[in-house]
């Protein structure tokens, strides 16, 4: 059986989902069920630098702005939750992006 992985109020979760062509990355709150930040390679900041939503460098500038908003908040330290997905690919390379900004997990 599958432990929750659940965030608290000073070490909020970092949920990533990834489809076939897009990574999202979501900061929540589990003490008050709330998405504090949010970024994609849907986000209209990021469609204009990501030419192939679905590579790595495209997750790594998601990363890197989900790290630059949870800054913007206050936040150091967060959970990871990677959805039962390996930690390889797009999914390392966002985890990556996140820690080399400063946030640790």
């Amino acid at each position: 059986m599958k432990r929750k992985i659940r965030g608290i109020k000073n070490r909020p979760r970092l949920c990533i989902f990834r489809s076939n062509k897009h990574i999202y990355a979501q900061i929540i709150d589990d003490s008050s069920n709330q998405i504090v930040a949010s970024s994609s390679t849907l986000a209209k900041i990021m469609k204009k630098n990501i030419k192939l939503p679905n590579s790595c460098n495209a997750a790594r500038s998601v990363g890197k702005d989900i790290a630059q908003q949870s800054k913007a908040l206050g936040i150091q330290e967060i959970i990871f939750d990677r959805q039962n997905k390996i930690y390889h690919g797009r999914i390392k390379a966002l985890a990556e992006a996140v820690r080399e900004e400063g946030i640790k997990f």
